[in-house]
C-alpha cells in the first residue's frame, strides 16, 4: 500500500471512530511502524486535517463536539495525582470535556497539551499514563496555575462546572 493511500484510509478510520485511535493500533492495522504513523498523522495535519493527538490516541473531532458550549477556566491547585483526578473529575461528572491544559511558560509562552477527557476512565487512564511515564503536569512550571479548555453541552452545565471549581477552591478569579 502506498503512502498516500495509508493516509486516505487513516483520515477515513478517524472520521468513523467514536473513540481516539492509538498509534500503535494504527500502526498494527497497516503494518508499519509507530513512527510511520507519526510521519503520516503530521502529513495529514500539514495538510489541514484536524487530527488532534491525546493521552488516548488521535481523533477528529466530531461536529457536535464542536458546537458545545466551550469557554477557559484559570485553576490552580498542586500536582499530587490524587489533586488532579479530583478536579479533572470534578469537571467531567458534570458534563464537561477536558479539551486542553495550558501554562505560561517565562521562555516558551503558552504551553497547550490536547487532553480530550470526558469520563472518569479517561481521567483514570491519564493518570495511569503519567505515573507510568513518571511524568509530571504542566502545572508544575507555574506553581500549580493553569488553564483547562473545557466544553459543556449549554452554558448551565459550564456554569455548574465552574461554581464546582469554585467550592473546591480550585478556580482562580
Amino acid at each position: 500500500m502506498k503512502q498516500e493511500e495509508r493516509r486516505e484510509r487513516i483520515l477515513a478510520l478517524l472520521e468513523e471512530a467514536e473513540e481516539p485511535i492509538t498509534g500503535s493500533t494504527l500502526s498494527s492495522l497497516f503494518g508499519v511502524t509507530r513512527q510511520v504513523i507519526v510521519g503520516d498523522v503530521a502529513v495529514l495535519r500539514a495538510q489541514g486535517a484536524g487530527i488532534i493527538a491525546t493521552p488516548q490516541g488521535y481523533l477528529l473531532p466530531k461536529a457536535a463536539a464542536r458546537a458545545a458550549h466551550r469557554s477557559r477556566v484559570a485553576v490552580r491547585h498542586g500536582a499530587e495525582n490524587a489533586e488532579l483526578a479530583r478536579e479533572l473529575n470534578l469537571i467531567v461528572d458534570l458534563g464537561g470535556t477536558v479539551v486542553d491544559v495550558s501554562v505560561e511558560h517565562p521562555l516558551y509562552g503558552e504551553l497547550t497539551a490536547n487532553l480530550q477527557l470526558s469520563s472518569r476512565q479517561d481521567v483514570q487512564r491519564f493518570i495511569e499514563k503519567m505515573q507510568e511515564l513518571q511524568g509530571e503536569p504542566l502545572l508544575v512550571l507555574t506553581g500549580g496555575y493553569h488553564l483547562h479548555t473545557i466544553d459543556a453541552p449549554n452554558q448551565e452545565v459550564m456554569e455548574e462546572i465552574r461554581a464546582a471549581l469554585r467550592r473546591a477552591g480550585y478556580l482562580v478569579e
